[in-house]
């Protein structure tokens, strides 16, 4: 599950910095680096516990 966890931040961190470089999705970019932040936030939060 921590792996899988992983690959969702890091295409979403993928898909923030491309929206920065191509200028656009405007609110978008901040939504998704807000849903990766939380991501981040729930896995060190319930590391070592059983996950979904």
């Amino acid at each position: 599950m921590s792996s899988l966890l992983w690959t969702v931040i890091t295409v979403l961190f993928a898909f923030w910095i491309f929206g920065q470089v191509m200028s656009f999705g405007g609110p978008l970019i901040h939504l998704i680096l807000v849903v990766m932040a939380i991501i981040i936030v729930i896995n060190f939060l319930t590391k070592g516990k059983a996950t979904l």
